[in-house]
């Protein structure tokens, strides 16, 4: 075994096995295009040898970012465009903007995605529900295994600089939205922000199911994380970027190795769906077929995160919870929440999340601890799990009208 561990060649061999399947990727993509319009009275077998063939084209996954999808919005009573612009562009991410073509001033929200192994996309449905009330940034992650070496690291630490050179960016003002993993990183560049008399601190911070406390109703992913040391994850879950790529020889937590652990979690109910792609498109049903891939095609686009930013992620907010026990540091330099006195807080919990368990969030309360009462405020919405807390219906229609309040108070 070599010195770094037995999974250090996991990436090279994933992508020769991927180059092996990639054939047959494209046989089944070729007998899509020149299969037969009218079949006759065949229709029904080849509707089911084109669906088999389509579920085999789909057999791979994806380590490109999609699109967001957001081409307009409705405010107020008209469609409005909405344009991608990169407001400022980083090493390892993009300060997004969705710019739209109104007179109107809108509050500036920046929305904080996390860094878990999916792209900042999987957050298009918050995206475009704050649109319509709220002028959007968006911190767009870039995939590791693109990015040089010669950029450097980028662990726990940078991404709260990021933060704060994205708030700052943005201007005075203005609010953040932290969804799930970043409620720490947000929470702690709002506290340096203020100690700091940062004039870019941010008007309201907004925390979703973010594991400020992991002590509080610990869930499986919090118990994965603390039944192994350190030295586990980085022998079996670490990699090395094959040289094909722009970020050759990076040391990487691989996308693909965290959608694996994710879908262990729910297999059956993976399988299902599956089973109910091929029987919708074996029966004509398009409509309902696209409705399965267009979740998958999001949820099949991987990203790989830095070896330094997963490592101190177990280690500093899994392992320690070092935000909640009042040690963590920045720069050297002691995080204290209590220096927030200006900037509003929300928390928002779901009654029926498995990843983040109730309580976890609502720990930034007794940490923001000279927040003046009228400046706090928690929701729980019993009804949803992980992902409904900030897409779905239930974001919509309940959660949604909760957070464009506060930051309507505090304009």
């Amino acid at each position: 075994m070599s010195k770094e561990g037995p999974n250090a060649v996991l990436y090279a061999t994933y992508q020769g096995l991927d180059d092996i399947i990639a054939p047959f990727r494209t046989a089944a993509l070729t007998a899509l295009a020149f299969g037969p319009k009218n079949p006759g009275p065949f229709g029904d077998l080849f509707r089911r040898n084109a669906a088999l063939m389509e579920m085999l084209s789909r057999f791979q996954l994806t380590h490109a970012r999609p699109s967001f999808g957001i081409h307009s919005v409705r405010v107020e009573n008209r469609d409005v465009p909405v344009t991608e612009e990169v407001a400022l562009d980083l090493p390892f991410g993009n300060l997004l903007h969705f710019r739209k073509d109104l007179d109107t001033r809108q509050p500036k929200v920046l929305v904080t995605a996390p860094l878990s192994g999916h792209f900042s996309t999987l957050l298009a449905g918050t995206v475009k529900t704050l649109l319509c009330d709220h002028d959007v940034y968006i911190t767009d992650w870039k995939n590791a295994r693109d990015v040089p070496r010669s950029a450097g690291q980028f662990g726990v630490e940078d991404y709260i600089a990021y933060v704060i050179r994205f708030l700052e960016e943005i201007g005075p003002g203005g609010h953040v939205l932290a969804v799930c993993q970043p409620c720490v990183q947000t929470l702690a560049a709002v506290a340096v922000m203020s100690e700091d008399r940062n004039p870019a601190t941010p008007r309201t911070m907004t925390l979703m199911a973010g594991p400020v406390d992991v002590r509080e109703s610990p869930t499986t992913v919090n118990d994965l994380a603390n039944e192994k040391p350190l030295s586990w994850f980085k022998r079996n879950v670490i990699s090395t970027v094959p040289f094909r790529y722009d970020g050759a020889g990076r040391k990487v937590y691989p996308g693909f190795v965290q959608l694996t652990a994710f879908m262990s979690m729910n297999m059956e109910r993976h399988q299902a769906q599956h089973r109910k792609l091929y029987d919708h498109l074996a029966a004509g049903e398009q409509d309902d077929a696209k409705r399965i891939k267009d979740f998958y095609d999001e949820y099949f686009a991987v990203l790989d995160l830095t070896e330094e930013f997963y490592i101190e992620t177990i280690e500093r907010v899994f392992q320690k919870a070092e935000l909640a026990t009042g040690d963590f540091t920045y720069r050297g330099r002691k995080v204290d929440p209590s220096k927030i006195r200006h900037t509003a807080l929300l928390t928002v919990e779901g009654g029926r999340d498995d990843i983040c368990g109730m309580g976890q969030t609502t720990a930034a309360h007794d940490l923001c601890s000279t927040l003046r009462p009228h400046l706090k405020r928690h929701h729980l919405q019993a009804n949803v799990g992980h992902y409904g807390v900030f897409n779905g219906r239930r974001w919509e229609n309940e959660i949604y009208p909760v957070v464009r309040n506060m930051i309507l108070a505090m304009e």
